[in-house]
């Protein structure tokens, strides 16, 4: 992501603007490939040096965990890539030793030209000296090959890299040349070759000669020049393949000063297929895992499930033992705990949508707000209910807890507010303080009576609400009267 602003400050043409734009989207994959930490640097108009945009490897682990981007660069911390934004010339192939945090490491300036060969940015390729010192141990094919990779995404020239997955530390590569044949192959991608049963050195080898995809997919990279993805089944195993082309400027020494000029950085008539970067990837494991884990949680969907009807269920036998009673009482008794049942079987019924854990609070309260006008309240009376407030997502054992609140205090509401009232209205508002949680359940009903002290005169179902919002909440609960016009029950407490 480029910084905020910075392309406002740098003065870019709205052409150079998406240029960099496109360069700065293709960072991450490049950053997987090149096993390095890369930052995109750029002036602003202030003369300022600025990292506008960084990628960290997947494949290895990065020189820089803290975001960068907006960071202003000082002489003392990136000589190299200040001296090449104030007009020298940066040469990509020399290498430098700096230390970051106390670890040698090795860095490259590469240039970002715009369309008409002007220095608009620079990349830095920082990495761990160790981890350079293996590279230089490699093919120098491949070694040329990366870095035509590297410059032909400096140049806007890889298409197709936002639909690829990260490349990671486990992940094999494959570099197959211009002519077809496999010119680099790394110690991770031979062992993944071995399990497809080649157990001899690919190196050499047409790709044409192995019985997989990957012929089929240099040939499409060649025609499309353009990178993809595929997931294939062989051998009872997954493989993820990733195809990238690597083009780079003709050798001649005209063309390549023309490109130097940037007359033909952008043409590509003026650059040639060089090959083709094949990463690979073995995702049975993974794809086993989660098809296991997807497994468990369709049981634990189905285990909440159940549970919510065991639950309505016992709410039913409750709420027909109510009706036929004949004692007021236990007929208030047997229709408070319908309420107190039926709120726990709200939070089931969502965890049976979704096993993260996790219960929006607003749709819990949603659900109880409707239940409690079915089931408490005289459908010849015109009693509003109400919930207002943000989405607030809560632990399933806290949703619990709060349910129970909110239907013990909608209860209290309705036969202690509004008792003997054909109108009235309650609403439950649910605050998002940050680090905590307000719910306020209000009415406009009669009042608190003169007097009243929660501790001594609380009736059984205000009582439950204190010692849960104390016990388990860990919180604190308030009553207050709003001078004869109502009451506020608010419940306060730490996400």
């Amino acid at each position: 992501m480029l910084a905020k602003g910075f392309l406002d400050r740098m003065g870019l043409s709205s052409e150079d603007a998406s240029f960099l734009a496109k360069v700065t989207g293709d960072l991450a994959i490049t950053a997987d490939v090149c096993r390095a930490d890369l930052l995109l640097c750029g002036r602003a108009d202030s003369g300022k040096i600025v990292i506008v945009a960084q990628a960290r490897p997947h494949s290895s682990s990065p020189l820089y965990e803290q975001a960068l981007v907006g960071a202003q660069v000082s002489l003392a911390e990136q000589p190299q890539a200040v001296r090449a934004l104030g007009g020298s010339q940066p040469k990509s192939h020399i290498v430098h030793t700096v230390t970051v945090r106390g670890a040698a490491v090795a860095r490259q300036i590469f240039p970002v030209r715009n369309a008409h060969g002007t220095l608009i940015a620079i990349m830095v390729k920082d990495v761990y000296w160790l981890a350079h010192e293996r590279h230089r141990r490699r093919s120098k094919v491949f070694q040329a090959g990366l870095t035509d990779f590297v410059e032909m995404v400096l140049r806007g020239g890889l298409d197709g890299a936002e639909g690829l997955t990260p490349f990671s530390a486990h992940d094999g590569i494959v570099y197959v040349g211009a002519d077809q044949r496999i010119e680099y192959m790394s110690g991770i991608a031979s062992e993944l070759y071995r399990r497809l049963g080649y157990r001899d050195t690919l190196v050499g080898h047409h790709v044409g000669e192995l019985e997989t995809v990957d012929h089929q997919m240099v040939i499409k990279v060649t025609t499309d020049r353009k990178c993809f993805e595929l997931e294939e089944e062989q051998d009872h195993l997954t493989w993820v393949r990733k195809a990238l082309p690597v083009t780079g400027l003709y050798r001649s020494f005209g063309e390549r000063f023309r490109a130097r000029l940037g007359l033909c950085a952008q043409n590509r008539a003026a650059l040639r297929y060089k090959g083709t970067l094949l990463l690979i990837h073995d995702a049975t494991q993974a794809l086993e895992t989660q098809r296991e884990l997807e497994s468990k949680r369709a049981m634990v969907r189905e285990v909440h499930h159940r549970v919510k009807n065991s639950l309505q269920v016992v709410a039913s036998i409750m709420r027909m033992q109510a009706r036929r009673t004949t004692s007021a009482e236990a007929k208030a008794v047997l229709e408070e705990n319908v309420n107190r049942v039926l709120g726990v079987a709200v939070v089931h019924e969502f965890l049976s949508r979704d096993t993260t854990g996790m219960i929006n609070l607003r749709e819990v309260a949603h659900r109880i707000v409707q239940q409690a006008h079915q089931g408490l309240i005289d459908p010849t009376k015109e009693i509003k209910l109400d919930v207002t407030g943000p989405d607030i997502w809560l632990p399933a054992e806290r949703a619990t807890q709060c349910a129970l609140v909110i239907v013990e205090l909608l209860q209290n509401a309705i036969e202690h507010g509004l008792a003997h009232r054909d109108r009235g209205s309650i609403r439950v508002d649910l605050v998002d303080q940050g680090q905590g949680i307000r719910i306020v359940v209000s009415d406009d009903g009669i009042g608190l009576p003169d007097a009243f002290h929660l501790e001594t005169d609380a009736n059984l179902g205000l009582h439950l609400v204190a010692n849960m919002v104390r016990r388990d909440l860990s919180g604190q609960f308030q009553l207050v009267s709003n001078g004869g016009y109502g009451t506020r029950a608010i419940v306060s407490f730490r996400k």
